[in-house]
């Protein structure tokens, strides 16, 4: 059966069209409108849609908090929007053992947090508590932009000494945050929305870890990479989809409703770039520039560049103020290392895998991708990973003996990745990069 699951209303709209148990192609709205986390769906489906929340148990709770009533389009199915989430990594799950699914976002109909055992809700949180709407007015109170830049918040909480926003927990905090001026500086309220989160965070998971030793983690809390690295400890197998955010419901609504299995290969999901890259050139062209651009092949489905649609740079040189400034970020931002997997345990310790998604404690001296807390967000590179990166990673050891480059997203602060050879040549033009 072909079916497409869709995801739009509030951030980061996506679509997701299978065939049978077979992921045929999978895309951010962000990346065709060029608008950041694009809410609208501009791609007409034609087919059977199934879509990710249940809109009237949505409005019901919108109408009881002062909000108006959204109508959406008519789909051929709906899901509920934390079952959602949790579908998305337990049918894509690569192991066989029945997990435990956990989901935490800033809000779904009713649920803000969940626990799902045997396809059935245990637990949940319930509006106005949401750790994802703190975390998120945290986000906004610091100056940054909420549902886009709570990444860089959690950077920020490296900077700082933990304020105890402990009283917050409770408060309705779906507009942002409104009274008394917080104590410390923002560096010092980062930390503590960390602390707090984590804290959070790690009771719900030892709640879960009663039903289950393996772990299927959804939500757009679960991109917090500094809090899964202690989830990871606790169970024996986790999971958590390469895209676990609204955007990724499209494929959990999908999977959903169709109650099977779907073959998970890679997250190069997206618009796909066809031309020959050959890796000597792209080394050749970095020993002598240090930095260059990747846009080949298919997009990866979800906010991390793992390689297809990357800006690249020489790691052993000072360079990390260089790509922040070609990216227009901040200058205390940090970078991540993508390395070749047999060498991954020699320049660092700690949980790794291929998305992203956990920190682990630098063993090297490279400054340009580790935090100032000694960590890096590793990207591990398999050989049999489909993207252009595992060769030119393989010649660039070859030329350096150094196993890994610096590894950030093709685009700029505030705007979407490159998706397509126009843009790719854009970005290249208006920024003075080579892509590849």
């Amino acid at each position: 059966m072909t079916m497409f699951g869709v995801s739009y209303g509030f951030h980061d709209a996506a679509y997701c069209h299978i065939d049978g148990q077979d992921i045929i192609e999978a895309h951010h709205s962000e990346r065709h409108s060029r608008k950041k986390n694009d809410s609208k769906l501009h791609t007409n489906i034609n087919g059977f849609s199934i879509f990710y929340e249940k809109p009237y148990k949505k409005n019901i709770r919108r109408l009881l908090y002062g909000q108006k009533w959204v109508k959406r389009n008519t789909h051929n199915a709906y899901v509920d929007h934390h079952w959602s989430h949790a579908a998305a990594a337990y049918y894509t799950r690569p192991f066989k053992e029945e997990p435990v699914c956990v989901v935490i976002d800033a809000i779904g109909e009713w649920d803000t947090a969940s626990i799902w055992y045997n396809k059935k809700k245990k637990w949940s949180m319930r509006y106005p508590k949401s750790l994802g709407l703190f975390y998120s007015a945290m986000t906004k109170y610091v100056g940054l932009k909420p549902m886009e830049d709570e990444y860089i918040l959690m950077g920020m909480s490296a900077l700082g000494q933990p304020t105890d926003l402990s009283h917050l927990l409770y408060a309705n905090l779906h507009k942002g945050y409104i009274g008394p001026k917080l104590k410390g500086s923002i560096y010092d309220i980062a930390a503590g929305a960390q602390s707090l989160i984590e804290k959070e965070i790690l009771s719900i998971m030892n709640k879960a870890r009663k039903y289950s030793s393996s772990l299927c983690y959804g939500g757009g809390v679960a991109l917090n990479c500094v809090a899964n690295t202690k989830v990871y400890s606790m169970f024996n197998n986790v999971w958590i989809l390469p895209n676990p955010g609204d955007a990724g419901s499209s494929l959990g609504a999908a999977a959903a409703y169709l109650d099977k299995p779907i073959n998970w290969i890679d997250p190069y999901l997206g618009t796909n770039i066809e031309r020959k890259i050959n890796p000597k050139e792209v080394v050749q062209y970095l020993l002598k520039k240090s930095v260059c651009g990747i846009a080949n092949g298919r997009a990866e489905f979800g906010p991390r560049a793992l390689g297809n649609r990357s800006l690249l740079a020489d790691p052993r040189l000072d360079i990390k103020n260089t790509v922040n400034d070609i990216k227009r970020r901040q200058r205390f931002r940090p970078f991540a290392p993508a390395i070749l997997e047999e060498y991954a345990d020699e320049y660092f310790k700690g949980p790794m895998n291929e998305y992203m998604q956990y920190v682990a404690v630098a063993k090297h001296d490279y400054n340009s991708v580790t935090h100032i807390d000694g960590t890096a967000r590793v990207q591990i590179v398999k050989a049999n990973c489909n993207s252009i990166i595992r060769p030119v990673l393989e010649e660039w050891y070859e030329q350096t003996k150094c196993p890994m480059l610096l590894n950030t997203s093709l685009n700029v602060k505030g705007k979407p990745m490159v998706d397509n050879i126009k843009q790719a040549k854009g970005f290249e033009k208006l920024y003075g990069v080579k892509v590849f």
